[in-house]
């Protein structure tokens, strides 16, 4: 919780050595209004410069700690000022039915380590046993655990744990680990100013962005539904080639009435939490797209009602009023996607490094694989092996807590736009 010395200020940080006497003093209890205030009226007495500050609330009761240099006078003179500062404190603590802990010390708080990382953790629930099983693979790994916040307590509890003294990939490789013998969804990243920098979030389509596999609902109009269900499935696993499957799925489609595209745009139903993952985003400054190895007719009318930035997918050929059997232009497969990714990045003016991909099947592979942050999302086993984090609760915002972003800033920003 250090705080830099801001060298336009003019003079020096207020602690220069580890030499300087300092006092860090604690209060905790019941939280009120004005305590904070209230304390540094007490401290403000003895001429004490403030270093750092940190308070918590957490149900109704605070923690606020002040990290200050030693006084050099009281106002009742003498030579003891830091009794005098003891004796304010923790008769103001008392008036306030709190209580105050005051640690004499030198210098400012330890540097931080090199290898700075957020490691967010999705639970539903978050155990205790769990929580102690991630911070002890943090120990081990001879990281440190700086700081904890909760980003969300529904639909799922989130939590995030600022670490250091460990380098980034070696820490996702551990966790990733124990989030498999847990049941948890954990995902690392590198600090930096880029984690808050306008980002581009490209999905999947099929079993991501909807609940539904679109080609699934065409093959319900022919009637050859388990059909392709059982080809899907085994493509989505990587058991076969996309584009070879895709051939053979649409082929089946062959002689449908193209009134059928309107039927299935309205069995279209999207994935809970999708509308408040894409305007959240949106309302960051992000742009947002989506690649489906499904078809143009209902991206495109996805893209429009969602105000997406980007859309790419294959084209169901129709002619004379009928679907042909064929698909037209190029294929979106799994290279495909990665391609269109790095494309929308170019268009976009934003780096691979600040892309987040999100998807569940095996023709995403690529694309997870490319981003800079993929999100395995109620992926195929094969999947979340691969990708650098997964989430494996059914709610699509959750991916907003892996990004750093709370559930009251997503809600702030839902009232500010309803105002």
């Amino acid at each position: 919780m250090s705080a830099p010395h801001n060298p336009s200020a003019g003079g020096p940080p207020a602690v220069s050595g580890t030499d300087t006497a300092t006092l860090l003093v604690k209060i905790f209890g019941r939280d009120q209004p004005g305590l904070t205030a209230g304390l540094f009226d007490a401290l403000a007495a003895y001429g004490v410069e403030v270093i750092d500050i940190e308070q918590v609330v957490t149900r109704g009761r605070i923690t606020l700690c002040a990290l200050v240099t030693a006084p050099a006078r009281g106002p009742a003179g003498g030579g003891d000022a830091e009794g005098q500062l003891r004796a304010t404190v923790h008769s103001w603590a008392e008036s306030f039915r709190l209580q105050a802990e005051i640690i004499s010390g030198t210098g400012d708080n330890p540097a931080r380590r090199a290898g700075r990382s957020h490691v967010t953790v999705l639970g539903s629930p978050l155990t205790a046993e769990t929580t102690a099983a991630i911070a002890a693979r943090i120990a081990r790994c001879e990281g440190n655990i700086d700081r904890i916040n909760r980003l969300a307590k529904y639909p799922v509890t989130a939590v995030e744990f600022d670490v250091s003294g460990v380098a980034t990939e070696r820490l996702r490789t551990e966790l990733a680990t124990e989030a498999a013998a847990r049941e948890v969804d954990v995902a690392v990243v590198a600090s930096g100013l880029h984690r808050r920098a306008p980002r581009l979030v490209v999905m999947d389509v099929d079993s991501t962005l909807i609940q539904d596999e679109v080609i699934e609902l065409f093959a319900g109009h022919a009637g050859c539904e388990a059909e392709v269900a059982k080809v899907t499935a085994a493509a989505m696993r990587g058991e076969l080639d996309f584009e070879e499957s895709l051939h053979a799925r649409v082929a089946l489609l062959a002689g449908l009435d193209a009134s059928v595209i309107d039927a299935v745009r309205e069995q279209v139903r999207l994935t809970p939490g999708a509308r408040t993952l894409i305007r959240t985003l949106k309302r960051l400054g992000c742009q947002v797209g989506v690649v489906s190895g499904g078809f143009t007719q209902v991206t495109d009318s996805l893209r429009d009602y969602l105000g997406l930035d980007f859309a790419a997918a294959n084209t169901l050929e129709v002619v004379d009023g009928r679907l042909t059997g064929r698909v037209t232009g190029e294929i979106v497969d799994r290279a495909g996607k990665a391609r269109l990714l790095r494309r929308f990045a170019e268009e976009a003016g934003v780096p691979l490094s600040r892309t987040v991909a999100i998807g569940d099947g095996a023709n995403d592979l690529d694309m997870l694989n490319a981003a800079g942050l993929g999100v395995a999302f109620n992926a195929k086993p094969l999947v979340r092996q691969a990708a650098h984090t997964a989430v494996t609760v059914p709610f699509l915002d959750t991916v907003l807590y892996l990004l750093g972003i709370t559930r009251e800033e997503v809600e702030a920003a839902d009232a500010q736009a309803q105002r």
